[in-house]
């Protein structure tokens, strides 16, 4: 897959992912930025939009969390509280920090494919009238060489994760991610 994405876009994944840093497993790392290279050849947003966009297109004009403020939250909020699981809960409850920090870098991955610009404004676009983005994002994982294990937090981060058992890192991402939207979302009436 390596070979099929142009290095500039592999380039602009390390960039926008400095925490990519914190995967210690060498190909996890390799794959995980793959993905995020791969999404962004792929999709009509640059790295510029993401970090100018809103988080959520639920939003209206008084939100100014962008796409990746938000993202690397989520990142770091998963990060802390896996550290805590680990320090506290030890061999009762471990959590795979390599694993975990793919998972919540990538899931919002689809969202690149689910999205598109409109007059400015980020939109819901054709391809992601028919696949919300924990699709599209395991989609891209997979064909980069990401582990099931990471998948599944991608698949299970957003609503359709309800559906299934979450591992404890996707629990730990999905709690991340709703624990950064939810308070907005209240602030705001969404």
């Amino acid at each position: 897959m390596k070979q099929e994405i142009e290095s500039k876009f592999i380039e602009q994944a390390k960039q926008l992912w400095p925490e990519l840093e914190w995967i210690k497993n060498t190909e996890l790392r390799e794959n995980t930025t793959l993905t995020w290279a791969l999404a962004l050849q792929k999709s009509v947003l640059t790295p510029e939009d993401l970090n100018t966009i809103p988080f959520t297109l639920l939003a209206g004009p008084d939100l100014k969390v962008t796409f990746m403020d938000h993202k690397r939250a989520v990142v770091h909020i998963a990060k802390d509280c896996g550290d805590q699981c680990n320090k506290f809960f030890k061999n009762d409850l471990p959590v795979n920090l390599d694993v975990l920090i793919a998972g919540a870098i990538l899931a919002d991955v689809g969202k690149l494919l689910e999205y598109e610009m409109k007059d400015g404004k980020s939109v819901v676009g054709a391809y992601g009238k028919y696949l919300r983005h924990p699709f599209s994002g395991v989609s891209l994982a997979e064909q980069c060489g990401v582990s099931a294990d990471v998948c599944h937090i991608i698949a299970t981060h957003a609503g359709e994760g309800n559906m299934v058992k979450r591992t404890t890192e996707a629990y730990i991402v999905h709690h991340a991610d709703f624990m950064t939207f939810e308070p907005f979302k209240e602030r705001l009436k969404i």
